[in-house]
């Protein structure tokens, strides 16, 4: 299967050039994240899944040209490869969850054949000193790995991974110090705080840079600069390859707009070296 014909890609594709509302948004997120199983949904089950109603289902499909809900359905049966569902029948549970992952993987390169969004997202986060990363909960992890890393290349970075009042001090903080950008990986399930915090950080001044699980995550009206990245949602737990590696995109993006980062990290290596930091 090329790129192109991921399910998340046909769907996005889909979804392009059509001005929805939030609540369809919020399906249009809902599919993204199932996209496997939507042409195997009915409009009941995928309501329940977006945590809307019927009507509103069958309201969305309308606007995305379609006669109804059935009609949508129908197409995305007859878009999807013969091939996907009968190779996904001989595998268990443990192996879909790996095999949906592995499509994520190509949906985010298909998205990067567009390198300009994490270029100027890069160019961005390069140019704030400091640098606030935002990643709480579930995110808090992706957050801090990208922060580990950025810290090695980056003047000033820091990290605003636990909640509750600290945040808007942290966040308080880092403006007064010179922060022009915040960088934010969300993922699900969304805090309200998370929300809530790149909402201050706007009115702040501050350009926001969110790495979300798609296009139509509830954090988008809230950031200038959105970075998709879906998550797997076949196990208990949601799992975020994707995510973590846009992340590690988007810092090399970062260091190419820091001229000194390779002296940095040489600089790091030498004094790592002279400390037997590291065991070879």
């Amino acid at each position: 299967m090329s790129l192109t014909d991921s399910p998340g890609a046909r769907l996005q594709a889909l979804f392009e050039g059509h001005r929805l509302t939030p609540t369809q948004r919020r399906i249009a997120h809902s599919m993204v994240r199932r996209a496997a199983d939507v042409p195997f949904l009915s409009s009941v089950e995928l309501a329940e899944l977006a945590g809307v109603s019927q009507p509103s289902v069958t309201r969305f499909a309308v606007a995305l040209g379609f006669d109804g809900y059935p009609a949508l359905r129908r197409h995305l049966r007859e878009t999807a490869p013969a091939e996907q569902t009968a190779g996904a029948a001989s595998l268990n549970a443990y192996q879909q969850a790996v095999e949906a992952e592995i499509e994520n993987l190509r949906h985010l390169a298909d998205a990067l054949a567009d390198p300009r969004p994490v270029q100027r997202a890069g160019r961005v986060l390069a140019a704030s000193r400091p640098l606030p990363v935002l990643g709480l909960r579930a995110a808090a992890s992706q957050a801090y790995g990208f922060a580990y890393f950025a810290a090695k290349v980056h003047p000033d970075v820091r990290l605003l991974h636990e909640g509750g009042t600290m945040v808007q001090d942290r966040l308080d903080a880092a403006v007064r110090a010179g922060a022009t950008a915040l960088l934010c990986f969300a993922l699900p399930r969304y805090p309200r705080e998370v929300l809530d915090t790149l909402q201050d950080a706007r009115e702040a001044g501050l350009t926001v840079v969110t790495v979300a699980d798609s296009a139509f995550a509830p954090v988008a009206k809230a950031s200038d600069l959105l970075l998709p990245a879906a998550v797997g949602t076949g196990l208990a737990f949601d799992t975020a390859c994707s995510p973590m590696l846009l992340g590690r995109v988007l810092l090399e993006a970062m260091c190419d707009d820091l001229p000194d980062a390779q002296a940095r990290l040489e600089e790091f290596d030498a004094r790592a070296a002279a400390r037997g930091l590291f065991v070879e």
